[in-house]
């Protein structure tokens, strides 16, 4: 018999549902969740077309600087001409009425709306991405952060601001991070230690690459060429596993990581401590391999060492121990991220969300010779490339993080190859996310000198 399924009070969590379930009943109440969703960019119009497939949810209004980029998404969901394009709130409200989609070029007035949940950001921008989550926890509005890069950079300052608001803030499912930590959290649950946990890098590593070499691929794969390129300079790779290490206290156990030719059966044997055969100095350890058949997928290593549990999970064929990896082949990028909305309105939950403390930095290594009085371009074309620190390193070094680097200001000529610092390059004081760096900064400070008093 199949399980007869009653809304919860109002106002009330959601206990005992499945997210399945609990969409259900939003969609047999009338009362789905509603995502404001900025940015209608490749990503975002992935979130559209998907939301479009589930029940429970909804698009209720979208913001982009190039409107029309909101009809081609709801046109492309099987929603042409159900688009009306607002200024305020009283347009906004007007469209919801109707059943209609409400896009404007103000994320304020979204962020704002009480016609809207849930904020999805989705602008790849860093500098974009503080405003918008800013401006949607001072509205006490939940935030889904698809841009890893701003997390970063200003996210565990974030987290602790919307824990203030009530609000969740969490990095959205289907992103590798999010993906990893499910395999982490599922380790840990179990009482293990996690020695070292990444992913399978998707692209080439080729660390001079620009995105004028990549206009062909880059319009094959209906991509922006810079996006194509932060993936194959490594950037991206560097960006996602410092948001993994900052969410779980962990650190690349060398500077760049190692980045390995890993095979898909054996991470455990390279990602575990030297005196017993593989790479690392550490445990609890971020890091990447390159070798075929490990990407698109993430990985978690454990350490199980009790003879009872090696023997069953030799007998599940497992392997001998003490270390196993556990791997999860796939992450469905945008097309998870409306979960992620979900969960935070129906049961208040993070996916993923950084620690108060970050432990680890993403800096800038030089592509090509810089020149003092050059601005920094942005992440994935000429001027730079992301490189993962422990924040200890980073720190010692002075490096520029790389959620500043795009409008700064050379202040010293630094070598092809060179890492980029903050005494050779000053950051835009006109970003938000530069002061927000600021707040962060002195909030760790301050949580770190305490818990060494």
């Amino acid at each position: 018999m199949a399980a007869i399924l009653t809304q919860p009070p109002h106002g009330a969590p959601a206990a005992g549902l499945s997210l399945a379930e609990a969409l259900e009943l939003r969609e047999k109440a009338g009362k789905p969740v509603r995502v404001g969703l900025i940015g209608a960019g490749q990503m975002g119009t992935d979130i559209v077309v998907q939301i479009s497939q589930m029940t429970g949810i909804e698009i209720a209004a979208v913001a982009d600087i190039a409107p029309e980029r909101v009809s081609e998404a709801a046109a492309l969901a099987g929603r042409k001409g159900e688009v009306d394009s607002v200024s305020d709130e009283v347009g906004l409200e007007a469209a919801r009425r109707k059943g209609r989609i409400a896009a404007t070029t103000s994320l304020d007035l979204i962020c704002r709306s009480p016609e809207v949940d849930v904020i999805i950001d989705a602008t790849g921008n860093p500098e974009a991405g503080s405003r918008v989550a800013l401006t949607a926890i001072a509205a006490r509005k939940h935030i889904v952060m698809m841009n890893v890069e701003a997390d970063i950079t200003i996210g565990s300052y974030l987290a602790v601001e919307a824990a203030k608001a009530g609000v969740v803030y969490t990095l959205g499912a289907g992103d590798e991070p999010a993906a990893a930590m499910e395999l982490i959290n599922f380790i840990r649950a179990m009482g293990y230690p996690v020695v070292a946990a990444g992913k399978g890098k998707n692209n080439p590593f080729r660390i001079d690459a620009v995105p004028a070499d990549y206009v062909e691929e880059a319009t094959r794969r209906n991509m922006n060429p810079r996006m194509l390129v932060e993936f194959v300079d490594g950037s991206k790779t560097m960006v996602e596993m410092v948001a993994i290490a900052n969410a779980c206290g962990f650190v690349p156990d060398i500077p760049g990581m190692h980045g390995p030719a890993a095979p898909k059966d054996e991470l455990q044997n390279y990602f575990c401590p030297k005196e017993e055969g593989g790479l690392l100095s550490r445990k609890g350890v971020v890091d990447f391999s390159v070798a075929k058949g490990v990407a698109p997928g993430v990985f978690a290593v454990a350490e199980m060492r009790h003879p009872r549990v090696r023997e069953r999970m030799s007998d599940l064929h497992l392997g001998p121990g003490p270390y196993y990896s556990f791997f999860r082949p796939y992450h469905l990028t945008s097309l998870e991220v409306p979960l992620s909305a979900a969960a935070a309105v129906i049961f208040n939950q993070s996916h993923m969300r950084p620690l108060p403390v970050p432990t680890s930095e993403v800096g800038c290594v030089a592509k090509r010779d810089l020149a003092v009085g050059e601005t920094l371009d942005a992440i994935g074309e000429y001027g730079y490339r992301g490189f993962a620190l422990s924040r200890a390193d980073a720190q010692a070094r002075k490096a520029l993080p790389i959620g500043l680097a795009q409008g700064a200001t050379m202040t010293r000529p630094v070598r092809k190859g060179e890492l980029i610092t903050l005494a050779d390059a000053s950051p835009d004081e006109r970003l938000k996310i530069v002061e927000v760096r600021r707040a962060q900064d002195a909030m760790t400070a301050a949580l770190t000198s305490g818990a060494t008093a």
